[in-house]
């Protein structure tokens, strides 16, 4: 049976996360993506250039699917509070890399400034939703951290604590400083 001669960019795109979440960078090649896909190598190294821009391309159309995941929680957000909008944005990636596996995987400068507006976006977001006070930002970010820690364990395969609780402990630690 011939090889199609297109496949579209999603099919490509869930092929090489796929890939790259059972074996590790190392398990993306240009055969392994054509044999998951079904394109021709130099169809891939056409479209593509290189193995390292095939990755990049990856990892940014990753990083898309993270922004389309965070817009689609933020009624989670208002609704029930932090800690369920961070869990619907990991929920919402769908067929496309984890959060752990795109934050360790900044290959370029493109990468790490697209990864840094997003952290930033986030931050913003959680902020707002913890309230007007000075110290809203810090929990943010202390907020942020946690959660990506927690991703980055659970992934390894343990569960170290619920970020619902570590976002409660933060607003008592500000009530307690605020008195």
């Amino acid at each position: 049976m011939p090889r199609p001669k297109s496949v579209p960019d999603d099919h490509v795109h869930a092929a090489i996360a796929d890939l790259y979440g059972r074996g590790g960078d190392k398990a993306v090649t240009f055969a392994t993506v054509s044999q998951a896909t079904g394109l021709a190598p130099p169809t891939l190294v056409q479209r593509y250039g290189s193995r390292d821009r095939m990755m990049e391309w990856a990892l940014m159309r990753g990083w898309d699917a993270v922004a389309v995941a965070s817009d689609a929680a933020l009624p989670v957000l208002d609704d029930r509070g932090a800690a369920a909008f961070l869990k619907a944005v990991a929920d919402g990636l769908g067929a496309t890399f984890t959060l752990g596996q795109l934050v360790t995987a900044q290959r370029s400068r493109d990468l790490q400034a697209r990864a840094a507006d997003w952290r930033a976006a986030t931050e913003s977001r959680l902020a707002s939703s913890l309230g007007a006070s000075r110290d809203a930002r810090e929990q943010a970010a202390i907020a942020f951290a946690a959660w990506q820690g927690q991703l980055l364990w659970d992934d390894a395969g343990g569960r170290s604590f619920r970020l619902k609780a570590a976002l409660r402990w933060l607003r008592q630690g500000r009530r307690q400083r605020d008195k």
